[in-house]
Order: C-alpha cells, then structure tokens, then sequence
C-alpha cells in the first residue's frame, strides 16, 4: 500500500517542494526555508481563526461537518479524537462514516507530555480541540492531494510555506483493523500535527485519510506567545497551571451533560475536578467557567446552562 506513495506526493505536492527519501524516511522542505518568522501583531481570536479554517477548507471543496457527541461510550469513553468518525469504514469495513469533512471537534486526552513533576508541559492540554479532516478516500494519490491542500489552508490563516515542512516514515503500522502510514507536519521546530493513510486490513480498498492538529497548538505556532497566555488568557496567573486545566475540562464535560460519577464517563469528570487546587477554588470558580464555556461554546451549543456548571463543580469540590 505504501509503495506509491512517494509518486503520489511528488506528483500531487509539485516542483515547488524538494523531496528527500531516505531508510524507509522522508522529509518535504520549502527550497527557500530559513527566512526568519514574524509573528502577527495582533494574534486573530479563536473565532477569527476558526472561521479561517471553516472558509480555508470550504475553499477545497471540503465543508464542516457536525462534532461528535463528546459522550462516546464505544471503546473509549470520550471521544478522543476525530478519526473515530471513522471506525464503521476502517474497523468494520463498511461503506459508511459517522461523519466526513472539516470537524473542529473538542476531545479529552491524558495523555499529554508532562513534566518531571507531573505537569502538562507546554503545548499539552487534557482538552482541546481537534482540528481534522476525515474522510474516506479511493486512491493514495487523494492522500498527496489532501496534504498540498492543507498547506494552502496554512498560508490563508498567515502561515508561509517556507515555514512550513512534512516528514515521517513510509512503512506501514498495524493496529488490530487498521493499517496506515503516518507523516507528521511542523511550523519551523515546532510539531502541529499529522496526516495519516489509512485503510482496513481485510479490505484495503477501504481507504481514508486523518490530517489532524490542535486548534490551540495552530494558534500557538501562529502567535508564538506564551502557552498559558494564550490559552487561559486573564486566568494564567490566577491559579495552578493543572487546576485551570481542571476547570476548562471540566466545564467541557459538565456543559455536555456529563455528571460526576463512580465510573464511565462521569467517573473521568469526577477524576478531573479531583485535581482542582481547592485553595484556588475558595471564591468559587465561576468566572474561568463562563470564559471556559464561552470557548466550549465555539464548536457547539452546550446542553447545560453554564452557571449549573460553575455549581456543579463547586458541589463536587465540596464533597
């Protein structure tokens, strides 16, 4: 499956990038990388910068489809990251997908970079959004053509393709249904995300393509400012990086209706706000959840108001 790869992407990508394949490796660089970068004077606003991405990928013909319910309760119980749209196509073989297109669709992880310490380092939340396009795919040439089309979303939203550079391994990965090949892209030194190719093991023409990065980490890379600025904004210095990441999370789970529980999904809400700071929670958290919920807001219409949120978590530190 990987074997024409690199024809697909030199073909779809053109003379206007130099390709260097190497051990199984390649690498794709702008021939005038090096220029130096100058950031934006005025960082756009999330909204600014999602409705970037909406009109960049619309552009190509690719519209936004509707989030997935934040609640997955399949093999994972949060949906953690927007590929599952496509497990019915690449896990089950079936002409279907949950949804396909432009998905900016808010996930939970634990699984970000920490510390020595134990704290997220930067550039790694425990919620955030995940900026993908998934869809299913008929040849491998789609792949090189979704990738060129991705660095064109880029430089709508300011990025300049010299900045800007592909590399990864062309061998296949094997996980259980699925195979793939993975090419991770980056802005200067800093990695934004990745763009993967895959297909079911047992009908292989059932191809599709993930290119997902983070929406705060696309922003960080634009504006390189300081993490927590840029994501807690007026909040960054109010309290423990872990407890504001806590109360984003939480606001996140508690305003999709996901209650703290023993277990399952409402297990994790209990889990998150467990990690609250509760010296930093004495005057309540009410002000970082309204501006929490007002970003949560952004990719979908919470299903509870956001001062039952600010309660909730209140009662649940209370207990």
């Amino acid at each position: 499956m990987d074997g024409g790869l690199p024809a697909a992407l030199r073909q779809s990508m053109g003379r206007h990038w130099e390709f260097t394949f190497a051990d199984g490796r390649v690498e794709i660089q702008h021939p005038h990388r090096g220029s130096p970068y100058k950031p934006p004077r005025r960082p756009p606003s999330w909204a600014v910068l999602l409705d970037g991405l909406r009109k960049g990928f619309a552009a190509q013909g690719v519209p936004q489809d509707a989030c997935l319910p934040l609640r997955w309760g399949r093999e994972t119980e949060l949906t953690i990251s927007a590929v599952q749209a496509l497990d019915p196509l690449l896990k089950d073989g079936r002409q279907h997908t949950y949804r396909s297109g432009f998905l900016p669709q808010p996930v939970v992880r634990f699984t970000g970079k920490r510390d020595p310490s134990g704290d997220l380092c930067e550039g790694f939340l425990t919620s955030f959004v995940n900026v993908s396009r998934v869809q299913p795919i008929n040849s491998i040439d789609e792949y090189g053509s979704i990738l060129d089309g991705w660095l064109t979303v880029l430089s709508h939203l300011g990025f300049h393709a010299r900045h800007l550079s592909a590399y990864g391994s062309l061998s296949t990965w094997h996980r259980r249904q699925v195979q793939g090949v993975t090419l991770h892209f980056r802005h200067l030194d800093l990695p934004l995300g990745d763009i993967v190719l895959l297909w079911n093991t047992e009908h292989p023409e059932r191809m599709a393509v993930d290119l997902g990065t983070g929406l705060e980490r696309l922003a960080w890379a634009r504006t390189r400012m300081d993490w927590y600025d840029l994501v807690y904004g007026r909040f960054a210095k109010a309290a423990p990086a872990q407890t504001l990441d806590a109360i984003r999370t939480a606001t996140l789970l508690l305003g999709h209706g996901i209650t703290p529980a023993a277990r399952g999904a409402g297990g994790i809400a209990r889990r998150v706000i467990g990690t609250i700071a509760p010296d930093s929670a004495r005057l309540g958290v009410s002000a970082l959840v309204r501006a929490s919920y007002d970003y949560w807001a952004l990719f979908g219409s919470p299903t509870v108001p956001w001062p039952a949120v600010s309660s909730g978590i209140e009662q649940e530190l209370d207990t």
